[in-house]
Protein backbone atom coordinates (compact mmCIF):
# COMPACT_ATOMS: atom_id res chain seq x y z
CA UNK A 1 0.00 0.00 0.00
CA UNK A 2 1.34 3.41 -0.97
CA UNK A 3 1.79 5.88 1.87
CA UNK A 4 3.55 9.07 2.90
CA UNK A 5 5.09 9.89 6.27
CA UNK A 6 5.27 13.23 8.05
CA UNK A 7 6.80 13.87 11.45
CA UNK A 8 5.11 16.57 13.53
CA UNK A 9 6.58 18.23 16.60
CA UNK A 10 3.98 19.84 18.80
CA UNK A 11 4.38 22.94 20.94
CA UNK A 12 3.80 20.85 24.07
CA UNK A 13 6.89 18.74 23.31
CA UNK A 14 5.14 15.65 21.96
CA UNK A 15 6.38 14.18 18.69
CA UNK A 16 4.89 11.72 16.27
CA UNK A 17 4.39 10.38 12.79
CA UNK A 18 1.31 10.90 10.63
CA UNK A 19 1.19 8.20 7.95
CA UNK A 20 -1.26 8.92 5.15
CA UNK A 21 -2.52 5.76 3.43
CA UNK A 22 -4.88 6.94 0.65
CA UNK A 23 -8.09 4.95 0.43
CA UNK A 24 -7.55 3.11 3.70
CA UNK A 25 -10.68 1.96 5.48
CA UNK A 26 -8.91 1.52 8.84
CA UNK A 27 -7.17 3.93 11.21
CA UNK A 28 -4.35 2.68 13.45
CA UNK A 29 -3.15 4.70 16.45
CA UNK A 30 -0.28 4.07 18.85
CA UNK A 31 0.88 6.21 21.76
CA UNK A 32 4.16 5.44 23.54
CA UNK A 33 5.64 6.67 26.81
CA UNK A 34 8.96 5.77 28.40
CA UNK A 35 7.07 4.44 31.37
CA UNK A 36 7.92 0.72 31.54
CA UNK A 37 9.14 -1.38 34.44
CA UNK A 38 12.60 0.26 34.55
CA UNK A 39 10.94 3.59 35.40
CA UNK A 40 9.17 2.40 38.56
CA UNK A 41 10.30 4.61 41.46
CA UNK A 42 11.72 1.54 43.21
CA UNK A 43 12.29 -2.16 42.55
CA UNK A 44 9.91 -2.94 45.45
CA UNK A 45 6.99 -1.89 43.23
CA UNK A 46 8.49 -2.92 39.88
CA UNK A 47 5.11 -4.11 38.53
CA UNK A 48 3.43 -0.73 39.09
CA UNK A 49 3.84 0.10 35.39
CA UNK A 50 2.28 -3.19 34.30
CA UNK A 51 -0.62 -2.78 36.73
CA UNK A 52 -1.19 0.80 35.61
CA UNK A 53 -1.29 -0.35 31.98
CA UNK A 54 -3.97 -2.91 32.88
CA UNK A 55 -5.99 -0.17 34.57
CA UNK A 56 -5.66 2.28 31.68
CA UNK A 57 -8.92 1.19 30.07
CA UNK A 58 -10.84 1.25 33.32
CA UNK A 59 -12.83 4.03 34.97
CA UNK A 60 -12.06 7.51 33.71
CA UNK A 61 -13.48 11.03 33.71
CA UNK A 62 -16.44 9.99 31.54
CA UNK A 63 -17.05 6.29 32.30
CA UNK A 64 -17.61 4.71 35.69
CA UNK A 65 -16.09 1.30 34.95
CA UNK A 66 -13.95 -0.71 32.58
CA UNK A 67 -17.01 -2.58 31.31
CA UNK A 68 -18.84 0.63 30.45
CA UNK A 69 -15.81 2.11 28.69
CA UNK A 70 -15.03 -1.11 26.77
CA UNK A 71 -18.63 -1.47 25.61
CA UNK A 72 -18.68 1.99 24.10
CA UNK A 73 -15.14 1.79 22.70
CA UNK A 74 -15.78 -1.44 20.80
CA UNK A 75 -19.41 -0.93 19.73
CA UNK A 76 -18.41 -0.47 16.07
CA UNK A 77 -15.72 -3.14 16.12
CA UNK A 78 -12.78 -1.00 17.26
CA UNK A 79 -9.90 -2.84 18.93
CA UNK A 80 -7.82 -1.57 21.85
CA UNK A 81 -4.75 -2.93 23.53
CA UNK A 82 -1.81 -1.84 25.65
CA UNK A 83 1.48 -3.43 26.62
CA UNK A 84 4.39 -2.77 28.96
CA UNK A 85 8.05 -3.61 28.43
CA UNK A 86 11.17 -2.79 30.44
CA UNK A 87 11.20 0.68 28.89
CA UNK A 88 7.88 1.40 27.19
CA UNK A 89 4.18 1.60 27.80
CA UNK A 90 2.26 1.60 24.52
CA UNK A 91 -1.46 2.17 23.92
CA UNK A 92 -2.88 0.81 20.65
CA UNK A 93 -6.18 1.17 18.81
CA UNK A 94 -7.47 0.11 15.40
CA UNK A 95 -10.85 1.29 14.17
CA UNK A 96 -12.99 1.75 11.10
CA UNK A 97 -12.25 4.93 9.20
CA UNK A 98 -15.72 6.41 9.81
CA UNK A 99 -15.16 6.63 13.59
CA UNK A 100 -11.51 7.64 13.75
CA UNK A 101 -12.22 10.90 15.59
CA UNK A 102 -14.40 9.20 18.22
CA UNK A 103 -11.73 6.56 18.91
CA UNK A 104 -8.97 9.16 19.07
CA UNK A 105 -11.04 11.04 21.64
CA UNK A 106 -11.51 7.87 23.70
CA UNK A 107 -7.81 7.04 23.47
CA UNK A 108 -6.98 10.48 24.82
CA UNK A 109 -9.54 10.01 27.59
CA UNK A 110 -8.06 6.71 28.79
CA UNK A 111 -4.49 8.00 28.62
CA UNK A 112 -5.05 11.42 30.17
CA UNK A 113 -7.98 11.13 32.57
CA UNK A 114 -8.05 7.70 34.22
CA UNK A 115 -9.87 7.49 37.56
CA UNK A 116 -7.81 4.84 39.28
CA UNK A 117 -9.85 3.17 42.01
CA UNK A 118 -9.19 0.44 44.53
CA UNK A 119 -11.72 -2.05 43.13
CA UNK A 120 -10.00 -2.07 39.74
CA UNK A 121 -6.56 -2.03 41.38
CA UNK A 122 -7.28 -5.24 43.27
CA UNK A 123 -8.77 -6.87 40.17
CA UNK A 124 -5.81 -5.96 37.98
CA UNK A 125 -3.31 -7.08 40.61
CA UNK A 126 -4.95 -10.48 40.31
CA UNK A 127 -4.87 -10.34 36.51
CA UNK A 128 -1.21 -9.32 36.40
CA UNK A 129 -0.36 -12.04 38.91
CA UNK A 130 -2.15 -14.54 36.68
CA UNK A 131 -0.32 -13.27 33.60
CA UNK A 132 3.13 -13.57 35.17
CA UNK A 133 2.30 -16.96 36.63
CA UNK A 134 1.29 -18.12 33.16
CA UNK A 135 4.70 -17.00 31.88
CA UNK A 136 6.38 -19.28 34.41
CA UNK A 137 5.02 -22.20 32.37
CA UNK A 138 6.71 -20.92 29.21
CA UNK A 139 10.37 -21.91 29.30
CA UNK A 140 11.41 -19.41 26.62
CA UNK A 141 9.67 -16.62 28.54
CA UNK A 142 11.40 -17.31 31.83
CA UNK A 143 14.76 -17.61 30.11
CA UNK A 144 14.84 -14.12 28.55
CA UNK A 145 14.96 -11.98 31.74
CA UNK A 146 17.48 -14.37 33.31
CA UNK A 147 19.75 -13.92 30.28
CA UNK A 148 19.33 -10.15 30.60
CA UNK A 149 20.42 -10.32 34.23
CA UNK A 150 23.43 -12.49 33.42
CA UNK A 151 24.55 -9.92 30.85
CA UNK A 152 24.32 -7.13 33.43
CA UNK A 153 20.90 -5.61 32.82
CA UNK A 154 19.11 -4.29 35.92
CA UNK A 155 15.86 -6.21 35.49
CA UNK A 156 13.85 -8.71 37.52
CA UNK A 157 12.85 -12.22 36.56
CA UNK A 158 9.16 -13.11 36.63
CA UNK A 159 9.59 -14.89 39.97
CA UNK A 160 11.22 -11.77 41.39
CA UNK A 161 8.51 -9.55 39.91
CA UNK A 162 5.59 -11.49 41.39
CA UNK A 163 6.10 -10.35 45.04
CA UNK A 164 6.21 -6.69 43.95
CA UNK A 165 2.57 -6.87 42.82
CA UNK A 166 1.25 -7.00 46.37
CA UNK A 167 3.23 -3.94 47.46
CA UNK A 168 1.77 -1.62 44.78
CA UNK A 169 -0.71 0.89 46.20
CA UNK A 170 -3.20 3.20 44.54
CA UNK A 171 -0.89 6.09 45.39
CA UNK A 172 1.95 4.31 43.55
CA UNK A 173 -0.19 3.89 40.43
CA UNK A 174 -1.21 7.54 40.46
CA UNK A 175 2.38 8.67 41.03
CA UNK A 176 3.67 6.56 38.14
CA UNK A 177 1.03 7.98 35.80
CA UNK A 178 1.64 11.56 36.92
CA UNK A 179 5.42 11.29 36.54
CA UNK A 180 5.63 9.37 33.26
CA UNK A 181 2.59 10.44 31.26
CA UNK A 182 3.70 13.83 30.05
CA UNK A 183 3.71 15.39 26.60
CA UNK A 184 7.50 15.52 26.25
CA UNK A 185 7.65 11.84 27.17
CA UNK A 186 5.05 10.94 24.53
CA UNK A 187 5.55 9.68 21.00
CA UNK A 188 2.75 8.63 18.64
CA UNK A 189 2.16 7.05 15.25
CA UNK A 190 -1.22 7.50 13.54
CA UNK A 191 -1.82 5.79 10.20
CA UNK A 192 -4.80 5.75 7.86
CA UNK A 193 -6.60 8.03 5.42
CA UNK A 194 -5.32 11.38 6.71
CA UNK A 195 -5.95 13.68 3.77
CA UNK A 196 -7.77 16.73 5.15
CA UNK A 197 -7.53 15.45 8.74
CA UNK A 198 -3.98 16.29 9.79
CA UNK A 199 -4.82 19.76 11.10
CA UNK A 200 -7.58 18.37 13.33
CA UNK A 201 -5.35 15.57 14.64
CA UNK A 202 -2.62 18.08 15.40
CA UNK A 203 -5.10 20.35 17.19
CA UNK A 204 -6.41 17.51 19.33
CA UNK A 205 -2.92 16.41 20.32
CA UNK A 206 -1.81 19.98 21.04
CA UNK A 207 -4.71 20.19 23.50
CA UNK A 208 -4.07 16.82 25.15
CA UNK A 209 -4.65 17.01 28.90
CA UNK A 210 -1.18 16.10 30.16
CA UNK A 211 1.59 18.11 31.84
CA UNK A 212 4.65 18.94 29.75
CA UNK A 213 7.22 17.04 31.85
CA UNK A 214 10.37 15.61 30.24
CA UNK A 215 11.50 12.83 27.92
CA UNK A 216 13.12 10.25 30.18
CA UNK A 217 16.63 9.01 29.52
CA UNK A 218 17.18 5.34 28.66
CA UNK A 219 18.87 3.54 31.59
CA UNK A 220 22.38 2.34 30.79
CA UNK A 221 23.79 -0.93 32.11
CA UNK A 222 27.38 -2.13 32.16
CA UNK A 223 27.51 -5.30 30.10
CA UNK A 224 29.29 -8.32 31.55
CA UNK A 225 30.01 -11.87 30.46
CA UNK A 226 28.76 -14.78 32.54
CA UNK A 227 29.35 -18.49 32.88
CA UNK A 228 26.83 -21.17 31.87
CA UNK A 229 23.60 -20.94 33.83
CA UNK A 230 20.69 -23.29 34.35
CA UNK A 231 17.13 -22.73 35.51
CA UNK A 232 16.22 -26.14 36.83
CA UNK A 233 12.68 -27.33 36.21
CA UNK A 234 11.69 -30.87 37.13
CA UNK A 235 8.97 -30.87 34.48
CA UNK A 236 11.31 -29.79 31.65
CA UNK A 237 11.39 -32.68 29.20
CA UNK A 238 14.14 -31.19 27.05
CA UNK A 239 16.66 -28.35 26.96
CA UNK A 240 15.39 -24.83 26.22
CA UNK A 241 18.51 -22.75 25.58
CA UNK A 242 19.63 -19.27 24.64
CA UNK A 243 23.14 -18.37 23.55
CA UNK A 244 23.26 -14.59 23.77
CA UNK A 245 26.14 -12.37 22.67
CA UNK A 246 26.34 -8.63 23.24
CA UNK A 247 28.33 -5.73 21.86
CA UNK A 248 28.58 -2.43 23.70
CA UNK A 249 27.42 -0.15 20.90
CA UNK A 250 24.35 0.30 18.73
CA UNK A 251 24.65 -1.42 15.39
CA UNK A 252 23.95 0.88 12.48
CA UNK A 253 21.25 0.04 9.94
CA UNK A 254 23.69 -1.52 7.47
CA UNK A 255 25.17 -3.80 10.14
CA UNK A 256 21.75 -4.77 11.46
CA UNK A 257 20.56 -5.63 7.96
CA UNK A 258 23.65 -7.76 7.45
CA UNK A 259 22.94 -9.66 10.67
CA UNK A 260 19.29 -10.21 9.71
CA UNK A 261 20.31 -11.84 6.43
CA UNK A 262 23.08 -13.80 8.10
CA UNK A 263 20.55 -15.15 10.58
CA UNK A 264 18.35 -16.16 7.66
CA UNK A 265 21.24 -18.12 6.19
CA UNK A 266 21.84 -19.79 9.56
CA UNK A 267 18.31 -20.59 10.76
CA UNK A 268 15.71 -19.05 8.45
CA UNK A 269 14.70 -22.02 6.31
CA UNK A 270 14.55 -25.81 6.19
CA UNK A 271 17.75 -25.67 4.13
CA UNK A 272 19.58 -23.22 6.41
CA UNK A 273 23.03 -23.98 7.78
CA UNK A 274 22.12 -24.59 11.43
CA UNK A 275 18.37 -25.22 11.57
CA UNK A 276 18.23 -27.00 8.23
CA UNK A 277 21.19 -29.22 9.09
CA UNK A 278 19.68 -30.05 12.48
CA UNK A 279 16.32 -30.94 10.94
CA UNK A 280 17.95 -33.08 8.30
CA UNK A 281 19.63 -35.14 11.04
CA UNK A 282 16.59 -35.20 13.32
CA UNK A 283 18.37 -33.26 16.06
CA UNK A 284 15.99 -30.39 16.84
CA UNK A 285 12.52 -29.30 15.81
CA UNK A 286 13.18 -25.56 15.80
CA UNK A 287 16.23 -23.28 16.14
CA UNK A 288 16.14 -19.51 15.70
CA UNK A 289 18.52 -16.57 15.53
CA UNK A 290 17.89 -12.89 16.20
CA UNK A 291 19.92 -9.69 16.16
CA UNK A 292 18.73 -6.47 17.76
CA UNK A 293 20.07 -2.98 18.37
CA UNK A 294 19.39 -1.27 21.66
CA UNK A 295 20.01 2.33 22.65
CA UNK A 296 23.58 1.73 23.88
CA UNK A 297 24.31 -1.86 22.90
CA UNK A 298 23.26 -4.66 20.56
CA UNK A 299 22.63 -8.39 20.83
CA UNK A 300 22.92 -11.56 18.78
CA UNK A 301 21.01 -14.62 19.99
CA UNK A 302 20.76 -18.23 18.87
CA UNK A 303 18.06 -20.08 20.75
CA UNK A 304 15.70 -23.03 20.64
CA UNK A 305 14.87 -26.39 22.17
CA UNK A 306 16.70 -29.68 21.86
CA UNK A 307 16.48 -33.13 23.44
CA UNK A 308 19.28 -33.98 25.84
CA UNK A 309 20.56 -36.88 23.76
CA UNK A 310 21.02 -34.72 20.64
CA UNK A 311 22.18 -31.46 22.26
CA UNK A 312 25.92 -32.11 21.87
CA UNK A 313 25.60 -32.85 18.15
CA UNK A 314 23.44 -29.74 17.64
CA UNK A 315 26.01 -27.54 19.38
CA UNK A 316 28.73 -29.06 17.22
CA UNK A 317 26.76 -27.81 14.20
CA UNK A 318 26.27 -24.36 15.75
CA UNK A 319 29.97 -24.08 16.56
CA UNK A 320 31.03 -25.30 13.12
CA UNK A 321 28.72 -22.96 11.20
CA UNK A 322 29.50 -19.86 13.25
CA UNK A 323 33.17 -20.69 12.74
CA UNK A 324 32.58 -20.80 8.98
CA UNK A 325 30.94 -17.37 9.16
CA UNK A 326 33.91 -15.94 11.05
CA UNK A 327 36.21 -17.37 8.38
CA UNK A 328 34.13 -15.74 5.63
CA UNK A 329 32.87 -19.04 4.23
CA UNK A 330 29.50 -17.86 2.95
CA UNK A 331 28.66 -18.33 -0.71
CA UNK A 332 27.38 -15.69 -3.10
CA UNK A 333 24.34 -17.86 -3.81
CA UNK A 334 23.44 -17.95 -0.10
CA UNK A 335 23.64 -14.17 0.13
CA UNK A 336 21.56 -13.67 -3.01
CA UNK A 337 18.94 -16.14 -1.74
CA UNK A 338 18.72 -14.24 1.57
CA UNK A 339 18.32 -10.94 -0.30
CA UNK A 340 15.59 -12.39 -2.51
CA UNK A 341 13.73 -13.68 0.54
CA UNK A 342 14.03 -10.27 2.25
CA UNK A 343 12.74 -8.43 -0.82
CA UNK A 344 9.71 -10.70 -1.00
CA UNK A 345 8.93 -10.22 2.67
CA UNK A 346 9.33 -6.45 2.23
CA UNK A 347 6.76 -6.38 -0.56
CA UNK A 348 4.40 -8.57 1.47
CA UNK A 349 4.85 -6.44 4.59
CA UNK A 350 2.68 -3.47 3.62
CA UNK A 351 -0.66 -5.09 2.93
CA UNK A 352 -2.50 -3.49 5.87
CA UNK A 353 -2.46 -0.19 7.71
CA UNK A 354 -1.23 -1.93 10.86
CA UNK A 355 1.68 -3.50 8.98
CA UNK A 356 2.68 -0.12 7.60
CA UNK A 357 2.48 1.46 11.04
CA UNK A 358 4.51 -1.39 12.54
CA UNK A 359 7.34 -0.76 10.07
CA UNK A 360 7.96 2.62 11.70
CA UNK A 361 6.97 2.29 15.37
CA UNK A 362 9.82 0.15 16.70
CA UNK A 363 12.66 2.48 15.77
CA UNK A 364 10.69 5.69 16.18
CA UNK A 365 9.56 4.85 19.70
CA UNK A 366 13.08 3.75 20.61
CA UNK A 367 15.13 6.71 19.43
CA UNK A 368 13.00 9.01 17.22
CA UNK A 369 14.54 7.58 14.05
CA UNK A 370 12.29 7.50 10.98
CA UNK A 371 12.97 4.51 8.74
CA UNK A 372 12.85 5.09 5.00
CA UNK A 373 10.43 2.57 3.51
CA UNK A 374 11.32 3.37 -0.09
CA UNK A 375 15.04 2.84 0.60
CA UNK A 376 14.62 -0.76 1.78
CA UNK A 377 15.17 -2.49 -1.60
CA UNK A 378 18.44 -0.62 -2.08
CA UNK A 379 19.50 -1.39 1.50
CA UNK A 380 18.84 -5.08 0.81
CA UNK A 381 20.96 -4.88 -2.33
CA UNK A 382 23.79 -3.16 -0.42
CA UNK A 383 24.31 -6.08 2.00
CA UNK A 384 27.74 -7.64 1.48
CA UNK A 385 29.67 -10.65 2.68
CA UNK A 386 32.28 -8.37 4.23
CA UNK A 387 29.69 -6.55 6.34
CA UNK A 388 28.17 -9.85 7.53
CA UNK A 389 31.52 -11.25 8.56
CA UNK A 390 32.86 -8.04 10.09
CA UNK A 391 29.72 -7.52 12.18
CA UNK A 392 29.68 -11.13 13.39
CA UNK A 393 33.37 -10.92 14.27
CA UNK A 394 32.61 -7.79 16.28
CA UNK A 395 30.40 -9.82 18.62
CA UNK A 396 33.06 -12.50 18.98
CA UNK A 397 35.84 -9.96 19.59
CA UNK A 398 33.78 -8.25 22.31
CA UNK A 399 33.61 -11.60 24.14
CA UNK A 400 30.49 -10.74 26.16
CA UNK A 401 28.21 -13.77 26.13
CA UNK A 402 26.21 -16.25 28.12
CA UNK A 403 24.68 -19.65 27.55
CA UNK A 404 21.61 -20.27 29.70
CA UNK A 405 19.02 -23.02 29.67
CA UNK A 406 15.89 -24.35 31.31
CA UNK A 407 16.41 -28.02 32.07
CA UNK A 408 15.68 -30.86 34.47
CA UNK A 409 19.24 -32.08 33.98
CA UNK A 410 22.55 -31.21 35.57
CA UNK A 411 24.49 -27.99 35.13
CA UNK A 412 27.46 -29.93 33.78
CA UNK A 413 25.52 -30.51 30.56
CA UNK A 414 25.32 -26.74 29.99
CA UNK A 415 28.97 -26.33 30.94
CA UNK A 416 29.99 -28.90 28.32
CA UNK A 417 27.86 -27.23 25.65
CA UNK A 418 29.29 -23.84 26.60
CA UNK A 419 32.81 -25.23 26.24
CA UNK A 420 32.04 -25.98 22.59
CA UNK A 421 30.96 -22.37 21.99
CA UNK A 422 33.94 -21.01 23.92
CA UNK A 423 36.29 -22.27 21.21
CA UNK A 424 34.86 -19.62 18.88
CA UNK A 425 36.25 -16.88 21.12
CA UNK A 426 39.81 -18.19 20.94
CA UNK A 427 42.25 -16.48 18.53
CA UNK A 428 41.66 -17.74 15.01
Amino acid sequence: MQHTVEEIRLKNGARGLLIDVPGATVMSMQFQFRAGNRYAKSKDIEQVAHIMEHMAFGANARYKSEHEFAADFSKNGALSNAYTTDLSMVYEADCADFEWDRILDLQKLSICQPKFNDIELQAEKGNVRGELTNYLNDHHRILWPRVQQLLGEDVLTYRQSLPTIGTVTLADVREHHRRTHTTRNMRFVIAGKLDGRKAEIKRQLEDIDLPEGERFEIPRDELISSGPNIIRRKDASNLTFNWSMAISRELNDEELDAMHYLNHILTGTMYSRIFGAARQKGLAYNINAHAGAGYYDSSWDIYGQVNHETAAELFDIITREIGCVLDGKITDSEIEAAKSFALGRYQMGAQTVSQISGFYTGRYFADDFIKDYEAVPQMIENVTLDRMVTTARGFINENIWVLAAVSSGEKQEIVDLGDKLATLFEPR
